[in-house]
């Protein structure tokens, strides 16, 4: 086969930073972040030069802190956000005198009515109703959010879903959203040019290099199971795939296919090194590589979202302000040098922006038993 050159990193390279593997490094330092990659931030989310890295650094240490200040916060968590205009990470709290020890973390801490235990009951009854098929489709998706305190419902504009949400209410505290809310839909695509891989006659993305293959949504398994590279040489083999219920899969490479702890930039910025997986709060930048709109960012909106695709349901995902096409199913997301998860769905475009869901990465790995290539 012919190998293709990463933009902007030689194969040399790529080869001289080895393949060391794990899920997370046990610290995390502040990322080194490329100057055209902070353009790409400034584009997408408004900000100026400085801005970017700073919020980068400060987002850095939040993702840090926020293991420390769940523990800390312990029975009385209500989860958490990065507030970008504070700099730091915000912890909600049902019981006051958890306060001083959360906050000794190097979080801030907000009051709260419904502890986050509460609240992913609640997501867990409506997963149960959409399992049930009591869905109706004007529903597009269902999410923990921790500024609310509640579960988000996004409801279609004038679609007649008054029986679901009433149940829904009557399974805990529920808040309903319309704004800018349409249909999802995967973002598979049909066979065209760019940095692909094909299965049979679709398109998608491949999202992070991993031991002895890639991972990758799972609405992108099809036909024999057969995947081919950007230049439709044999690549590999789908290991494994779910979909609905999950958007992930595992494809096991072999015909002289090499992987690399990269994440391509597409020359709009350069080739990302992966140094990790350590999971973004809810208010993180995060950025996306796809084969269809190439790189773009956005900012991390919840996580733990149910999406009401047409073919069904999948739950605990992360909802992002990213834009994404058909043919980007199952790029990545990063957040820094930290794979986030691989595209799902969405609904929008590049044009006129959108919302995209992710998969997280590392219930991948941990569903397939997995070790991520990082740099």
């Amino acid at each position: 086969m012919r190998q293709r050159a990463l933009t902007r990193l030689g194969l040399t390279a790529l080869l001289a930073v080895g393949a060391s593997v794990g899920l997370a490094p046990t610290t995390l330092a502040a990322p080194s972040v490329a100057p055209d990659m902070v353009a790409a931030m400034k584009q997408d989310l408004g900000l100026t030069d400085q801005q970017a890295r700073n919020r980068l650094a400060r987002e850095s240490v939040a993702t840090q802190v926020a293991p420390k200040a769940q523990q800390a916060a312990g029975d009385a968590f209500a989860g958490t956000w990065f507030d970008a205009d504070k700099g730091k990470l915000v912890v909600a709290l049902t019981d006051s005198s958890k306060a001083s020890a959360v906050r000794s973390t190097g979080a801030e801490t907000t009051a709260a009515t419904h502890t986050m235990a509460k609240l992913d009951s609640t997501r867990l009854r409506l997963d149960a109703l959409s399992k049930a098929g009591s869905v109706p489709s004007g529903v597009s998706a269902w999410r923990v959010d921790p500024r609310t305190n509640s579960v988000v419902v996004d409801v279609q504009e004038g679609a007649d879903v008054s029986a679901f949400l009433d149940k829904a209410r009557a399974a805990g505290p529920v808040t309903v959203n319309t704004k800018g809310v349409q249909a999802p839909r995967t973002f598979a695509a049909g066979t065209v040019g760019g940095d692909p891989y094909y299965v049979g006659p679709y398109r998608c993305s491949i999202g992070f290099s991993v031991a002895g293959g890639y991972v990758t949504a799972g609405h992108c398994a099809a036909g024999d199971g057969v995947a081919y590279g950007w230049d439709r040489s044999y690549q590999g083999n789908f290991a494994g795939s779910s979909f609905p219920g999950n958007d992930y899969a595992f494809v096991r490479t072999s015909g002289g296919w090499w992987n690399a702890p990269v994440v391509l930039g597409w020359g709009t910025v350069s080739d990302a090194l992966v140094r990790g997986s350590w999971e973004a709060p809810v208010g993180t930048s995060v950025c996306r590589s796809g084969s269809t709109t190439h790189w773009h960012c956005g900012v991390i909106q919840g996580r733990n979202e149910t999406i009401n695709y047409a073919q069904g349901a999948v739950y605990e995902m992360v909802g992002t302000s990213v834009c994404a096409e058909g043919g980007d199913s199952g790029g990545s997301f990063i957040t820094g040098d930290q794979a986030q998860g691989v595209t799902s769905g969405g609904y929008g475009n590049c044009s006129a922006g959108g919302r995209t869901w992710f998969q997280p990465v590392n219930e991948i790995l941990r569903v397939y038993g997995l070790s991520l290539l990082t740099a």
